[in-house]
């Protein structure tokens, strides 16, 4: 077990060069493809999930649109990759052993994620805290969140309401215990 850990932490560790040499939108498809997440690209229905199946075309012709993190082993280390997203509009973070609430903060704190991440699906992710579910408030476009089956959520009314004071217009949809 200790080996997958070290291995996945090198696959999540950022290629500062690459996202210079290919964009931040390839340079984060090919990071969260490593990791076993699924993209899909702005302007196309399927999603990508083969790593040599990456579409080539022109430097920042397919613009990630989308990301499926289920069973994933993306970490906080790799999220540097998410910066220079622009057009990043949901998020689902579903069974990912590594996301927890630095991951959260680092996410809402991703100046083009405020601007641009309309939903965001937290499922089965067990060590997400109330901490790191009331850091995404600053996600101040913020249209829809999915918090299901989080046991580290220990204030659930305490956390909704700071929520929903923080983003007014929020659909938040919950299914914790």
């Amino acid at each position: 077990r200790h080996f997958w850990g070290w291995l996945n932490a090198v696959f999540n560790k950022v290629d500062y060069e690459r996202i210079q040499a290919v964009g931040p939108d390839r340079a984060a498809s090919e990071w969260l493809l490593r990791c076993g997440a699924l993209v899909r690209y702005q302007g196309y229905q399927k999603w990508q999930q083969d790593y040599n199946g990456l579409p080539t075309g022109p430097l920042g012709k397919y613009k990630i649109e989308a990301i499926n993190a289920t069973d994933s082993c993306i970490m906080y280390r790799g999220f540097d990759y998410l910066d220079g997203l622009e057009h990043v509009t949901e998020i689902k973070l579903q069974k990912c052993i590594y996301i927890q609430d630095e991951c959260l903060q680092r996410l809402s704190e991703t100046k083009n994620l405020q601007k641009s991440l309309l939903q965001l699906k937290i499922i089965s992710c067990g060590n997400v805290t109330d901490k790191g579910i009331i850091a995404l408030h600053k996600l101040t476009n913020l249209e829809y969140l999915y918090l299901s089956d989080l046991p580290g959520i220990r204030e659930k009314e305490t956390t909704v309401h700071v929520l929903q004071q923080a983003l007014p217009n929020l659909e938040l949809e919950l299914d914790l215990e």
